[in-house]
């Protein structure tokens, strides 16, 4: 463990993988040594001092490979600074709003109390029309989603920053 950081992430079309990689981006910034991966590409928290885990939001649940990292690493987690971040709604209002006070996944929060991470976020997300299926665009439509990228590079960048100041201080 040489002080690097892990931003792992669960994405179905890329939208929070780009969130996850600003965060990496702010990180090495920072001069914090960082990797960026898939969830489902971490096979070992050995040589990371802290990780960020992020996944987007569909139907209330953490994309399953997201899910799976939170569970099956849960006691290396419970050992480092562990932040977690959401990513999902779409709109202009603001995401507890949005998600009628909805902020982690139900079925993940004993795992959650359990780590007890530095910090939870919840971002707003990007729905791209072309990037989905027949099934996906008829729900967006049926649930009134707006489309559109509605991230805050800003705020997302702003929560990276925080943690990057709490590690230094480390």
């Amino acid at each position: 463990m040489d002080g690097r950081v892990l931003v792992a992430y669960g994405t179905k079309h890329g939208a929070t993988a780009e969130i996850a990689e600003k965060m990496g981006q702010v990180l090495r910034e920072a001069g914090l040594p960082t990797d960026v991966l898939p969830a489902d590409r971490v096979s070992n928290l050995n040589p990371y001092a802290s990780v960020v885990i992020g996944s987007a939001v569909y139907a209330g649940r953490w994309r399953k490979e997201a899910a799976a990292l939170l569970r099956t690493e849960e006691q290396a987690l419970a050992k480092r600074p562990v932040w977690l971040f959401s990513s999902g709604p779409t709109g202009e209002r603001d995401t507890a709003e949005l998600m009628q006070g909805w902020r982690f996944p139900e079925a993940l929060q004993p795992v959650a109390d359990r780590i007890q991470p530095r910090d939870i976020a919840f971002f707003h997300g990007a729905i791209d029309m072309k990037k989905l299926g027949l099934a996906e665009k008829l729900i967006v439509k049926a649930l009134r989603a707006p489309a559109g990228d509605f991230r805050d590079w800003e705020a997302i960048a702003s929560w990276a920053k925080e943690i990057a100041t709490t590690l230094k201080k480390q």
